[in-house]
């Protein structure tokens, strides 16, 4: 499956949060800018560090009227475990079966240490309010990633 085109609408999606409520896309239309960010596996040294960037950037995200969306194929009660341990102050949504990585074309083949698996590859969508996909970041770097997101939606109108 291959990513949704820049211009377009992000596809839409109502996925369940770590408080297992379900999230639309559409509840921030006309409202904010979205950061809708697919990340591997809560817990692990690199989501983490991605995650808290962005916990530590919350002013940030909402001078630029921006909330950010964390989607992985963990469950809810993963989720709700990763957001109490590591303080996090924005939702983390549970893609389990993936429909919502292969909608955006994130969920690929994977190789680390020899081994090859299918999974979520590291990919930022931000989506403008009007609900169009306006930058898509492929190459995410965890320990810079609140730092280019917070640069892109500066760039905003």
């Amino acid at each position: 499956m291959s990513m949704p085109k820049l211009g377009n609408l992000a596809p839409a999606f109502t996925l369940k949060d770590q408080n297992g409520d379900d999230i639309s896309l559409k509840d921030f239309r006309g409202e904010k800018h979205v950061v809708l960010y697919f990340y591997p596996k809560a817990m692990t040294p690199g989501c983490t560090v991605q995650a808290c960037g962005l916990r530590d950037s919350l002013q940030s995200l909402e001078q630029s009227e921006a909330v950010a969306l964390g989607v992985s194929p963990d469950p809810v009660a993963r989720l709700k475990k990763f957001e109490e341990k590591e303080g996090l102050n924005f939702t983390l949504l549970s893609d389990e079966d993936h429909a919502l990585a292969d909608k955006y074309g994130v969920w690929g083949l994977k190789k680390f240490m020899g081994r090859e698996f299918m999974g979520i590859i590291r990919t930022t969508f931000i989506i403008d309010k009007q609900g169009r996909l306006v930058r898509i970041m492929d190459k995410v770097k965890t320990k810079t990633h609140h730092a280019d997101v917070a640069k892109i939606l500066a760039e905003l109108p």
